[in-house]
């Protein structure tokens, strides 16, 4: 995982299905907020 992050540009400017599906577990979405789990662990709320 280290080596794939290390090789991406630092700013992503469009949408990477590839990049996507190797940092993401799973989106919860609730009424006023969505959750994003990562697969190492982190968890991230974002507010509406």
């Amino acid at each position: 995982m280290r080596e794939f992050l290390d090789s991406q540009p630092t700013e992503v400017l469009e949408y990477d299905e590839q990049l996507v599906r190797r940092l993401i577990e799973k989106v919860t979405v609730y009424d006023e907020r969505f959750e994003v789990d990562f697969k190492s662990g982190m968890t991230v709320d974002v507010e509406r």
